[in-house]
């Protein structure tokens, strides 16, 4: 059957009733038939063609309307929960899919979103797969042959969620309830709505970290408040002593603390400490320690014996691997003594005539265990010249670009240099050098 030079299909009888055979005139008369025939056969599968076309236009129209409105859906849902069910229902409504599982991944860890599979089923099909090998659309042949695990739970079809390249999530699929194979455009419709939730899905994880991190700055920065208001507003003047004190954290909150806190006798102590760790659990830790000495310096113990007091207090309310190192010392400024306990701390040092005497009498640091063996008071007589420097390791153990540490042995021989200046002098003299040593490099405490 021949239509505008065109091979459209053949006729083919059988034998005649009459048994006769065919004659020309036979042959005129079905050639003049299928001439006239030949014309409507193409007509009806043009007809055929241009509806299965308008059925497709149709599908397509449908699918970008539904996309439209999904984009619009997305981009103002921020769980997702609710972003795992909106993508399921566009891809059922559409596909009339029964099987299927929608998973997240982040450095390949595999989160079920959204599935009809059972859940110790696709654990275990996924385990024997990264998320990140999902770099294209997987058809049934491909994923038989490379993923058989998948295969077997009856997953056909695979399409990645990526964003910039990069596959954050799954879309697994089964068969169709009417058994029709996956169309080019239902491939192309499941990739894009999957695009807009994987979207949507980033989004809401950045939007929680966001508020998280919101959170957690409000809550340093309320820290932050009451560690100020910890340290003391001033520094009392003394009659035979001058006192200089100066604070800088690393983190908008850290762990070094120092207190003076003059006693109703007219003596005056001075306190140092530094708290393991950084961060809103140090400030807590340290607010602690200042309630406790504030609480035991007007009951008016001996030194050491209040040291044993406070070691136990803090070991009560410390939880495990946490500790201080203290040093406090009680200024008597009539008889120019000080009475100190070192408490694991880094020793002052007593700068006198040109020589270093580490102040290390005491005992174990605070809130390791409770007292067993008492903590050891000393008295030291002091002169005028007499300078007695308190610090932190974050003086000695500040690092300079070349991660190099400030060292006890520089701070040393600067406060050598520093004989005979005022405690204001040899505060700044500490500080500018200490920044000069550190400049360009972060503060590590």
């Amino acid at each position: 059957i021949i239509s505008q030079n065109k091979f459209i299909g053949v006729l083919i009888l059988g034998e005649r009733l009459t048994k006769k055979p065919y004659d020309e005139d036979d042959n005129e008369f079905l050639n003049t038939l299928l001439n006239i025939g030949s014309t409507a056969i193409e007509n009806s599968l043009i007809v055929a063609e241009l509806k299965e076309v308008n059925r497709n236009l149709d599908s397509k129209v449908n699918q970008l309307s539904s996309l439209f409105d999904l984009s619009k859906e997305f981009s103002g849902i921020l769980e997702e929960e609710m972003v795992g069910k909106l993508l399921v229902y566009s891809i059922i409504g559409q596909l009339l899919v029964s099987k299927f599982a929608v998973v997240t991944c982040s450095q390949n860890n595999v989160q079920i979103l959204e599935s009809k599979i059972p859940e110790q089923l696709l654990t275990s099909a996924l385990k024997t797969c990264a998320a990140s090998e999902f770099k294209k659309v997987l058809l049934k042949s491909e994923i038989d042959s490379e993923y058989e695990s998948l295969s077997k739970i009856g997953i056909v079809l695979i399409i990645p969620m990526q964003i910039k390249g990069e596959t954050k999530g799954l879309i697994l699929l089964g068969n169709r309830m009417t058994k029709q194979p996956y169309s080019q455009s239902d491939v192309e419709y499941v990739s894009s709505v999957g695009s807009l939730a994987i979207i949507s899905i980033e989004n809401s994880r950045l939007f929680k970290d966001a508020l998280e991190k919101q959170r957690l700055e409000k809550d340093l920065e309320i820290a932050r408040n009451i560690q100020k208001n910890l340290l003391p507003d001033t520094v009392p003047n003394l009659k035979h002593f001058e006192i200089a004190a100066y604070n800088q954290s690393a983190r908008q909150v850290g762990g070094d603390y120092y207190d003076i806190v003059k006693l109703d006798n007219g003596n005056t102590v001075v306190a140092i400490a530094d708290v393991s760790g950084k961060g809103v659990q140090a400030a807590l830790l340290m607010a602690n320690v200042q309630a406790f000495l504030k609480s035991i310096c007007k009951q008016n113990i001996e030194l050491d014996k209040a040291s044993n007091l406070i070691n136990d207090l803090v070991s009560e309310n410390t939880t495990q691997g946490s500790f201080i190192t203290f040093f406090w010392g009680v200024l008597n400024d009539e008889t120019k003594e000080i009475t100190y306990v070192n408490a694991g701390h880094n020793p002052p040092l007593l700068i006198r005539q040109g020589k270093i005497t580490k102040l290390k009498t005491g005992g174990m640091i605070l809130g390791v265990m409770q007292t067993i063996i008492p903590y050891q008071s000393e008295t030291v007589k002091l002169f005028s010249g007499d300078s007695i420097i308190l610090f932190t390791d974050g003086v000695t153990e500040a690092m300079n670009i070349k991660n190099e540490e400030y060292s006890d042995e520089r701070l040393e021989e600067l406060t050598l240099k520093a004989c005979g200046k005022n405690s204001n002098e040899i505060l700044e003299l500490i500080k500018q050098d200490v920044a000069e040593f550190t400049a360009g490099a972060v503060q590590s405490d």
